[in-house]
Parts: structure tokens; C-alpha cells; sequence
């Protein structure tokens, strides 16, 4: 099964989650990189509140087509609970008929976006794998 790693890392963590599953499971890493990063002011302000809205902030093209997969497991932080604007604008442009898995990393290990995500796979016409948070 073809599988991409696709993931958003503000600090770093989420770059070191990302790359040992892309390793483990064999699958092509695919980084979403903000149009315009956001300074740490506007990530905490701004990206915070965008989250928990669930906007979606410009991203620079990927660089691989997700429709070329058959699975995409995505790796995002967590923002007051939430994944952050920028993979918001990936998720809903998300193609139908794929198996989409998630791994939010945190501080806390937790995260209260499953319903959210849920939906927007669905939406999508594809199949949830699953959700894990992940403590970092």
C-alpha cells in the first residue's frame, strides 16, 4: 500500500514524530510548510484562535500529489486542542477514497479535535484509520 507521511511542525516535535513513522512504515515523508510562517506572537495568538475555529491558513504547494496514495497518515501539532490553520487548508482539500490516519503530538498527549477530524474525512469520502495522540 502506498502510504505518505504528511506533516506540520512549528518547534521540531512533530518533524521527529513524523520522520520515524514515514521510516517505519516505509512511506514517502511530505511536509506542509506555511505560506508565510508565523512568528511565535502570531502562532500563539492568531494560529491558536484559527484553530479552534478550524481556518484554514495558506500553505506553499506540497510538492507530491496525496491522490497518488492510497493511505496518508498525518502528523500535526496541537493548538488549544486543535490541529493548526495551515493543515486545516490541506485536510480540506483531502481527495476521496483514501485510508487517513492522524498522530497529534502534544505536551499534554491530548488533543479534542477527533469529531472535527472525523468529519472532514468523511467529508472527503474517505476512511478513518484512527487518531493517537502522541506526548512529546
Amino acid at each position: 500500500m502506498k502510504t505518505a507521511v504528511i506533516y506540520y511542525s512549528y518547534g521540531g516535535n512533530t518533524r521527529a514524530v513524523a520522520e520515524g513513522l514515514a521510516e517505519s512504515e516505509g512511506a514517502e515523508l511530505i511536509e506542509i510548510k506555511d505560506k508565510r510562517r508565523p512568528s511565535k506572537a502570531r502562532a500563539y495568538s492568531a494560529g491558536c484562535l484559527g484553530a479552534i475555529r478550524g481556518s484554514a491558513w495558506a500553505s506553499q504547494p506540497l510538492g507530491s500529489d496525496l491522490a497518488d496514495f492510497e493511505k496518508l497518515i498525518f502528523c500535526s501539532p496541537i493548538w488549544a486542542s486543535n490541529v493548526p490553520p495551515v493543515v486545516n487548508v490541506v485536510l480540506k482539500a483531502l481527495p476521496s477514497g483514501k485510508i487517513v490516519a492522524f498522530r497529534l503530538v502534544s505536551a499534554s498527549g491530548k488533543s479534542e479535535c477527533s469529531e472535527r477530524l472525523g468529519a472532514l474525512v468523511a467529508a472527503a469520502g474517505s476512511t478513518l484509520e484512527g487518531i493517537e495522540d502522541v506526548k512529546k
